[in-house]
C-alpha cells in the first residue's frame, strides 16, 4: 500500500542524502513492512515544495507495545530513536 505524508525540508534532506534511514512519526495511521511510504516535501509555511521521495517500510516499532520500561522511566527519560549503520 503507499502512504503519503508531508516531511520537512531537514528531515527531507536528511534522508535523501543518506544520513538519516528512520522516521519518527505519531502513531495516528497504519503501516506495515513492504508498504510504500510517499513523503512530500513542505516548506517552513507547510506548503509543498514539488520535492517527492518513496520509501519502503522495512521494520515498524509501536511503542505502546514497548513493555519493558515503566511509565515513570518513560516520563523522566523519554525515548531515544537511534539509526543503525
Amino acid at each position: 500500500m503507499k502512504i503519503e505524508k508531508k516531511i520537512q525540508q531537514w528531515s527531507f534532506d536528511a534522508i535523501l542524502d543518506g544520513s538519516k534511514n528512520f522516521e519518527l512519526r505519531l502513531a495516528d495511521w497504519e503501516c506495515q513492512p513492504g508498504d510504500i511510504l510517499v513523503l512530500l516535501e513542505i516548506d517552513e509555511k507547510r506548503e509543498y515544495t514539488g520535492r517527492v521521495l518513496e520509501k519502503e517500510v522495512g521494520y515498524v516499532l509501536r511503542t505502546k507495545e514497548v513493555e519493558f520500561f515503566t511509565p515513570e522511566e518513560i516520563e523522566k527519560h523519554g525515548f531515544q530513536i537511534i539509526s543503525l549503520r
